[in-house]
């Protein structure tokens, strides 16, 4: 753009001093015509530097995945296709389910086991509280017993002294006597099984109590109001159908499958330094990177274009989504040490710009790691910007240019 200019300018100076001999041409008026672009190239460059920024490095990103199973194992079956678009669920890779289908069969049958476990034990509580409430309700029986014989023994005991003193006297019947006395041994011996009863239907309350307690004990192991080894087991058993699950390996994203060196009959495992497969998102993000100093009147949403040697030729619209305010210069390490700042001064650190493609160039494919050049355009200098575009506009043109000499 500026030897456009200069040369528009060359034009002019030839038509005014040597076609039309305007003006003079002499010392004065040739030392004018030099400085006059000299300076104005100058203070345009500096002004399209501030207002219309440029970048020379603009760069494609994308998100790379190490794809790493959580599981280990023997691949059986590799179904995608190094650098073909894989959609996000699609099966990237498996490996061998037997093992992990049978530790779950296995914690499934450990899991109804345990719940027929709970159950019973269950039924065993019911089965305990039942006895405690039968020994209780004959120990009710046997203190009824007791207090009916005792009232009955006490009147036998006094019908048996009554009789006495009538026989000492002459005016009592000896037979009605041994009569008497008879049932008052026979209320006795009642009395004695009563309290005998009494007291096996408390050691009967006293065992049923112990049970109940050593059962309640049991099952007070409890998580969520469930049996806490049936609760471990049905644990286990998740994490054994979730393993299973991860034998089979899909995309994470939309995107593409590089470095495919996994073949059938590898064993990989859940080693994060030894990815099976190099997975790359479609996904993509945009940077330009600038001096601090070409950043001042920058701002969220100003316009943007940017070209790609990928794509020479096209203009690609796009506006600012924000500014990395940050670089690794600005970090200093967690250390006992003071920051070493080196032996030189630190080279002048860049920030990215990330930039936000327009709709009309969403779809347009970007690989990754394409460079190109692109520009911004404030909200200051708009009747110069037009420069800037044509620069970048020329410079599109020049990348379909190929140069080399072999």
């Amino acid at each position: 753009m500026e030897v456009l200019l200069l040369a528009i300018y060359s034009a002019i100076v030839w038509f005014v001093f040597i076609k039309m001999k305007w003006l003079p041409w002499n010392t004065g008026t040739q030392v004018i015509v030099v400085i006059i672009p000299v300076v104005a190239l100058t203070a345009l460059v500096l002004a399209l530097n501030v207002v219309a920024p440029s970048s020379a490095d603009v760069r494609v990103l994308k998100y790379v995945i190490n794809v790493v199973p959580q599981v280990r194992g023997r691949v059986i079956d590799v179904p995608v296709e190094p650098n073909r678009l894989v959609r996000k669920g699609e099966v990237l890779f498996r490996i061998d389910p037997t093992p992990y289908e049978l530790t779950v069969r296995s914690l499934e049958a450990q899991l109804a086991n345990a719940i027929a476990g709970s159950r019973e034990l269950g039924e065993q509580l019911i089965g305990a509280q039942g006895k405690v409430t039968e020994a209780r309700g004959a120990i009710q029986q046997s203190e009824a017993k007791i207090r009916e014989v005792q009232t009955r023994l006490d009147l036998a005991r006094t019908r048996v002294a009554q009789n006495r003193e009538l026989v000492a006297t002459g005016a009592g019947d000896r037979f009605a006597l041994e009569k008497a006395e008879t049932d008052f041994a026979e209320l006795q011996a009642q009395l004695d099984t009563a309290r005998a009863s009494a007291a096996q239907a408390r050691a009967a309350e006293t065992q049923a109590l112990a049970s109940e307690r050593q059962l309640k004990e049991r099952s007070k192991g409890t998580y969520k109001d469930e049996y806490a080894p049936v609760a471990s087991i049905r644990a286990q058993l998740a994490n054994a159908k979730w393993e299973l699950e991860q034998t089979t390996v899909t995309a994470p994203a939309d995107g593409y499958a590089t470095n495919v060196q996994l073949r059938v009959g590898s064993f990989t495992t859940a080693f994060p330094t030894t990815p099976a497969m190099t997975f790359v998102e479609e996904t993509y993000q945009v940077i330009a990177l600038y001096h601090q100093n070409e950043l001042q009147l920058v701002e969220e949403g100003n316009e943007a274009e940017f070209t790609l040697r990928a794509h020479p030729g096209r203009v690609i619209k796009a506006k600012v989504d924000s500014i990395v305010w940050a670089q690794g210069q600005g970090q200093v390490a967690n250390s006992t040490q003071l920051p070493i700042t080196g032996v030189g001064p630190m080279p002048p650190g860049r920030f990215p710009v990330k930039l936000a493609i327009s709709e009309r160039d969403k779809d347009l494919f970007l690989p990754a790691g394409a460079i190109g050049q692109g520009a911004i355009y404030t909200e200051h200098g708009a009747a110069i910007q037009i420069l800037r575009k044509v620069i970048l506009r020329i410079g599109a043109k020049l990348d379909y240019l190929v140069l080399k000499l072999h």
